[in-house]
């Protein structure tokens, strides 16, 4: 097993990743910025070493601070979490290749799926249904021919991108060319790569994602399904497990697909691949070669520590799980808890004044925050994870409501109006899934509607 381990993150998934190690007896090493010493995570960890001011460049994203900080610890092994460098194949082989443990694909995988067009072109020879399209870069010269076959409405797309960076969605002809060209430039700008490629637009998709575990040998295993429906500006805003009103055999279908590719592979660690659900078929868009921020709905919905298997994984331990081990129990939602202008959605740094965490039965709460704590502004807004979990949809909905009305937060702006106040109290939402412009083209738009009547 491992012995120690360098958690190269902060934020409420060093804290996650710190308990998981515990559990493990495994010794842990936080790295924090200048202005992350604060961070909560850095009390429980046996060692913690600043790597540098706080701009992210500068810290968490500066890879020969962070292998110093692993070899003056003497630990055995890193950790990237999600987010910076989690995706980046350079920084894994550079763990590697410095003789330690990276807990995560191999680079090579990841590598292969960063990139979204060979991704595509490996998903289609597993088996693994893809959005019709074009699975080769898409310039000026081969864009109108590629776009004829297609057909309109289509998007173009960043082949390094995500988050939503990169993309036009093109309706007509004459719009094609200008749109490739502002893809790529974005592409270049986000992600230093202008390669863009071309798809049909789906017009009203649900966004649903499989979580899988490999040994790197071959075994390979799903833990089922989850709806990421939920999106604002393309950033999932709340997720739950499993995704409801899926037909079973298509949902059988996909998981058994997305099992045999991670065989195919020989993929090792977490991953999720992420599918566009439209029409009773599902299209693959790209698979995501980490841990995922809504990991907890699928650990609470089948009983398994995702970042324990990640641990016992690297560490040799291989991966013991069969599939039949693996069981459905009811049904879990996460709301991300931001800091953030619940109407503008800027964001919210600042000092927190008041905190009280929610609680009672089917209650999680993953976050690193407390009274007093000062949130920086140079990361990412999302301060907590509440995650509910019942026998059933509605009843994880009724104790998600119950959990929002306890959570008391003061000092900063938050978005848990949001979730309390319009998705929870939104009974098309409550009845089933919604495709993936609910939230940004029917609800906040009722919002803004509201807001000019009464002006």
């Amino acid at each position: 097993m491992l012995q120690k381990v360098l958690i190269a993150n902060r934020g409420e998934i060093a804290l996650r990743i710190t308990r998981a190690c515990k559990t493990l007896g495994i010794k842990t090493v936080g790295i924090y910025s200048d202005a992350d010493k604060d961070l909560m995570h850095l009390r429980f960890v046996d060692e913690a070493v600043c790597i540098g001011p706080g701009a992210s460049s500068d810290s968490y994203l500066n890879i020969p601070a962070i292998i110093t900080a692993a070899e003056i610890t003497g630990a055995d092994a890193i950790h990237p979490g999600y987010g910076f460098l989690s995706e980046n194949a350079e920084f894994a082989e550079i763990v590697e290749s410095s003789g330690f443990t990276f807990i995560g694909p191999r680079p090579e995988h990841i590598r292969l799926m960063g990139n979204k067009v060979s991704a595509i072109v490996a998903m289609k020879k597993a088996g693994v249904p893809t959005v019709p399209g074009c699975d080769h870069a898409v310039t000026i010269h081969n864009a109108l021919a590629e776009a004829k076959e297609i057909g309109f409405p289509l998007i173009v797309k960043a082949a390094s991108g995500g988050g939503g960076r990169g993309m036009r969605i093109v309706e007509r002809v004459d719009t094609l060319l200008e749109s490739v060209q502002a893809a790529q430039r974005d592409a270049e700008m986000w992600f230093g790569d202008d390669t863009v490629y071309m798809e049909r637009f789906l017009q009203k998709p649900r966004h649903v994602e499989v979580q899988v575990l490999g040994d790197g040998n071959g075994h390979a295993i799903h833990l089922y399904d989850r709806d990421c429906s939920l999106q604002r500006r393309h950033q999932k805003v709340l997720e739950e497990a499993p995704a409801p009103n899926l037909p079973e055999q298509a949902r059988a279908d996909i998981l058994e697909a997305c099992v045999h590719a991670c065989q195919l592979m020989q993929y090792r660690g977490a991953g999720t691949f992420e599918f566009l659900f439209e029409d009773g078929e599902f299209f693959f868009i790209e698979m995501n070669t980490r841990v995922q921020v809504e990991h907890p709905v699928t650990e609470m919905v089948t009983g398994v520590d995702i970042i324990e298997q990640q641990l016992r994984i690297a560490g040799g331990l291989g991966l013991e799980l069969q599939q039949e081990d693996i069981k459905v129990q009811g049904h879990a939602i996460e709301c991300r808890i931001n800091a953030e202008d619940p109407t503008t959605f800027l964001p919210s740094p600042g000092k927190i004044e008041s905190f009280y965490a929610p609680g009672g039965a089917g209650i999680r709460l993953d976050s690193h925050i407390y009274p007093e704590y000062s949130i920086p502004p140079y990361y990412d807004s999302m301060i907590a994870k509440l995650i509910s979990h019942g026998k059933d949809r509605e009843t994880s909905i009724a104790r998600m409501r119950q959990a929002l009305d306890e959570m008391i937060l003061t000092g900063i702006k938050t978005n848990i109006p949001l979730h309390k106040d319009l998705i929870l109290q939104d009974k098309s939402f409550c009845s089933q899934a919604m495709d993936i412009h609910y939230l940004e083209k029917h609800l906040l738009k009722q919002v803004e509607e509201k807001k000019a009547e009464t002006a």
